[in-house]
């Protein structure tokens, strides 16, 4: 009976500990203000800002990765739609080189950081 209580609490601590590792890997939520930014021209011309409007909503259309610049520490996460197989909307296009705050879920793979775009406003 004895070894019967006690497997039964090993049993217990391991699903236990299993629901910690399982909840561990669930992705941050998190809210970034700051630029959207078309990633080519910002990163190989240093392009940016109002009069760099057109040609970012060009670019992003057509593949260009839409990066958000974080206002104050300048980090870049390169933004994801919110769910897999979706596209982006025509609203986020349109606020190319505009401010905004972006939550969704952060992900960071091999020095790279990422933001899905469950919000934009």
């Amino acid at each position: 009976m004895k070894k019967l209580v006690i497997a039964g609490l090993g049993l217990v601590l391991c699903a236990g500990l299993a629901g910690v590792l399982v909840a561990a890997d669930k992705p941050a939520d998190k809210s970034v203000s700051g630029t959207l930014e078309d990633s080519f021209c910002y990163s190989s011309m240093g392009a940016k800002g109002p009069g760099h409007k057109v040609c970012a909503v060009e670019c992003t259309k057509k593949g260009a990765p839409i990066s958000l610049v974080e206002n104050g520490t300048n980090k870049i996460y390169v933004l994801l739609p919110a769910s897999n197989n979706q596209p982006f909307s025509d609203d986020l296009f349109a606020k190319m080189e505009d401010q905004v705050t972006v939550t969704g879920k952060e992900y960071s793979k091999g020095g790279v950081n990422f933001l899905t775009t469950e919000s934009v406003k």
